[in-house]
């Protein structure tokens, strides 16, 4: 590392000659490939973004100038060439850096991120803030080509438009491909239409011929269509945004020279710009998609199933006997488990794009013509089409059913990606059941009982692997509303909510403690919610979800409002935002292993 050993910030960078920045990237490349395959995260990504990155610090002047990355998991040179060169070892580990950008972390990292699509809005924010300054300072949004699939990024490009904020858009395409059309003649065009000279001719003509309107007229209307015939910008143009591009997104010199006139230049603009994930690294260059996340290098190997296989595995199952069955997700096929459904049932499949809202009330207008759609979505996604799950699904009791992976803690992925409150906000939805399995086997009992359920139905189940247990392959429903009694004990008993249950075992033999898998949060099974509450002198009820508004302060709420008086001590995760970290070790500073489990009972009782 003879050239990174020396950068420590972005000015580091600037003292530079533009000469030494291919042998800088190779560089950059190297030390993300050696230190992401020991922590896990994600490198196809990183790897296509570095000259970008590069550029964009060459030419702006960070943290005046704010850079905001859309999601984030593209930012691993923006970490590297703002002071954290040799915390790298520590991506993603607890008490390290984080995967994403983080306010906290860095003055660099001007918006925290993690969720898709929120770059522009953003960064209009912040330029909104500098041009009521009058402040030189600028914020530049870079968002990938699958983040404008969310109609937010519309929202925001059509608001940008309209105000004529001194915005910069980077889109970073890589995977749509928009436009094929690089080469020398694209970047000459590109830095033509971003220079002074095209800018002030085009002032100059607009000045003289707005004073004969037809004429004006004409003239914008044969630029646009003239633009339109070499680059394809015409939407964002419509929009309001002046377009330039694509570029090769790999080419230091005319990135550098193309953002160098967009600088100063006054309007929003949208640079297109095109790049290669995993550039630079042949694994991932031929297939990016596993290399998008990969996992720690040493991390401990499970041989059950993850509860995502137990998904898949059950959703084409189930839809080799049911035709009405439709399988719905938004950008997530392979980290929801639907790979095989998507190869097995093409014409069933759809994959809506970083559009949380639109799945959900789509799945609603299947459902009103009688099929059966199937959500698979993230927890921590689902909190974008809150909206829709309540107005177009449940008010209008809609058989939909909402399998929820990443419920719950997720380790290394941080705050952004927990699932740590659906409990909390779907359990006050009026017609909606709530599911919460405790093993791989319950799990599919559960999503087959939501399936045929009448009206919308939820599973919640985590990130990981099952415990092993053995798997009924009939597809079975279960009686809703029913719990299951596990152990009996005297004086205390818990009440598990979800996959805890074996530590919840654990401490129940310590304790000699009754141990019920509650299964459901809603309906609760009432009459052994009575029968507990009065045979037991302390209730603790366990969930892997905030304790705030979960599954324990709905067993308090029945309880007091059929005025039983049996203490319930709520056991879950606390007011606050678990950072990331291994799932096991972060479980065990919220106090829900065995041990945790066991102590919290000890003081209680």
């Amino acid at each position: 590392m003879a050239l990174l050993s020396h950068i420590n910030s972005p000015a580091d960078l600037r003292d530079l000659d533009k000469k030494q920045l291919p042998e800088l990237a190779q560089e950059i490349r190297d030390l993300i490939v050696s230190s992401v395959t020991e922590t896990g995260g994600h490198i196809s990504s990183n790897l296509g973004t570095v000259e970008l990155s590069l550029a964009l610090h060459y030419v702006y002047q960070s943290p005046d100038d704010r850079l905001i990355w859309d999601v984030g998991h593209q930012s691993y040179t923006h970490k590297i060439l703002t002071g954290r060169r040799d915390q790298m070892h520590t991506l993603r580990q607890a008490g390290g850096i984080a995967g994403f950008p983080k306010r906290d972390e860095s003055p660099h990292d001007a918006f925290g991120v993690g969720h898709s699509s929120t770059s522009i809005s953003a960064a209009l924010g912040m330029q909104i803030a500098y041009d009521l300054q009058d402040s030189e300072h600028r914020a530049v949004a870079i968002i990938g080509d699958g983040a404008l699939t969310a109609g937010q990024a519309y929202e925001a490009l059509n608001h940008a438009g309209d105000l004529k904020s001194n915005l910069l858009v980077v889109l970073n395409d890589n995977e749509m491909s928009i436009s094929r059309n690089v080469g020398g003649m694209s970047n000459y065009l590109a830095r033509l239409l971003s220079g002074k000279l095209y800018a002030s001719a085009r002032e100059g003509s607009k000045r003289v011929l707005e004073k004969i309107p037809s004429a004006w007229e004409l003239a914008r209307r044969t630029e646009e269509h003239v633009k339109g015939m070499v680059i394809p910008g015409t939407l964002f143009e419509e929009m309001g945004l002046n377009y330039i591009g694509p570029i090769d997104g790999h080419d230091l010199d005319t990135l550098i020279a193309t953002l160098s006139n967009l600088r100063d230049r006054k309007g929003p603009h949208l640079l297109h710009i095109l790049t290669k994930k995993g550039k630079g690294y042949p694994p991932a260059e031929e297939n990016p998609n596993k290399y998008h996340g990969v996992s720690p290098k040493n991390q401990v190997k499970n041989s059950a199933p993850s509860y995502t296989q137990i998904f898949g595995k059950w959703l084409c199952d189930m839809a080799a006997i049911d035709p009405d069955l439709i399988g719905i997700t938004p950008a997530m096929c392979d980290g929801s488990g639907l790979n095989r459904f998507a190869e097995d049932y093409p014409d069933r499949y759809f994959d809506v794009g970083i559009a949380e809202q639109h799945a959900v009330t789509l799945a609603a207008g299947m459902a009103c013509e009688g099929k059966k759609p199937v959500v698979a979505i993230y927890s921590t996604f689902l909190q974008r089409a809150y909206d829709q799950l309540i107005h177009d699904v449940a008010l209008q009791n809609l058989s939909v059913l909402f399998a929820l992976d990443r419920a719950g803690l997720v380790g290394a992925d941080g705050p952004t990606h927990a699932g740590s409150f659906d409990i909390s906000y779907l359990r006050c939805i009026p017609n909606l059941i709530i599911m919460t399995p405790s093993d791989e086997n319950e799990c599919r009992q559960m999503l087959t009982t939501g399936f045929h359920y009448d009206g919308p139905a939820a599973v919640r189940y985590p990130r990981g692997n099952g415990t092993g247990v053995a798997i009924n392959t009939k597809l079975l429903p279960l009686e809703i509303g029913k719990a299951n009694r596990i152990r009996e004990g005297k004086k205390v008993v818990l009440l598990v909510f979800g996959t805890l249950l074996p530590a919840a075992l654990t401490a129940a033999e310590a304790i000699n403690a009754t141990v019920i898998d509650m299964r459901f949060v809603k309906p609760l099974d009432e009459s052994c919610l009575q029968g507990v509450a009065n045979s037991h002198q302390h209730i603790f009820t366990i969930e892997e979800n905030s304790i705030m508004g979960g599954a324990g302060s709905a067993v308090a709420e029945y309880l007091q409002s059929i005025g039983n008086n049996t203490p319930v001590h709520m056991l879950g995760l606390p007011d606050s935002f678990i950072d990331h970290g291994e799932q096991a070790a972060l479980l065990a500073e919220c106090g829900l292993d065995a041990a945790g489990i066991e102590q919290s009972i000890q003081q209680k009782i």
